[in-house]
């Protein structure tokens, strides 16, 4: 199998999958049934991430003032061409401050300028087996995560046929598969002055460093 790598950076608009992974959704499922939705999500959960997050692998991430740690979300992004099409795949990172609203998170949580850490290489679709992919997260070198897309709710394609239900992908949008959680129900957390790496096989690492705010 080939492995081909193109430069990428995103041109459309970001989409998230949040309750993808069979954990979180375990983890959660006792609060579904409270107000105000009084039950499990039928459709997928989205959210967006806005230009503004935008951070290419090897820059730094701005964690504000009054933020003690962060939240970081391995994903696998599906890209989109034409005609809704899915042409390449690209590693990111979501990063946000934690927070407990699960069904809709306030964007002022997930919109920070530069919570997305952006691969700088995507692969194409048809060479990457998006259902078995095994993301690796290391923080300063010490792996804390695998986030394996086997125990994804929705597979891939499940996932993109249910979003399409309600809404058309355009050229360039992205499409974030998941991320799971930890044991414990939270996603690894860094602090300033942390490094975090992603990766999966077939693709180059994700890094982002971790730094304060300036005034």
């Amino acid at each position: 199998m080939q492995n081909k790598l193109t430069p990428y950076w995103p041109r459309g608009t970001v989409y998230g999958a949040l309750l993808n992974f069979k954990r979180e959704w375990n983890h959660r499922a006792p609060q579904m049934s409270e107000p105000p939705h009084k039950g499990a999500p039928q459709a997928p959960v989205l959210f967006i991430k806005t230009a503004n997050t935008f951070t290419a692998s090897g820059d730094k991430i701005a964690i504000p003032a009054n933020v003690p740690e962060v939240d970081v979300g391995a994903n696998l992004a599906w890209v989109f061409g034409a005609d809704a099409r899915v042409v390449s795949c690209v590693l990111v990172n979501d990063v946000s401050i934690p927070h407990e609203s699960y069904y809709r998170p306030p964007v002022k949580f997930k919109c920070i300028d530069g919570f997305l850490g952006v691969g700088r290489q995507a692969k194409p679709v048809a060479e990457v087996q998006s259902d078995a992919m095994v993301l690796t997260v290391k923080v300063n070198g010490h792996e804390v995560q695998r986030v394996n897309y086997a125990d994804a709710v929705r597979a891939s394609q499940k996932l993109h046929a249910d979003i399409s239900e309600f809404m058309t992908f355009q050229e360039g949008d992205v499409l974030l598969l998941g991320s799971d959680c930890l044991p414990d129900g939270k996603r690894p957390r860094v602090k300033v002055g942390d490094v975090v790496e992603i990766s999966a096989p077939g693709f180059e690492t994700l890094v982002n460093h971790f730094v304060g705010a300036t005034a």
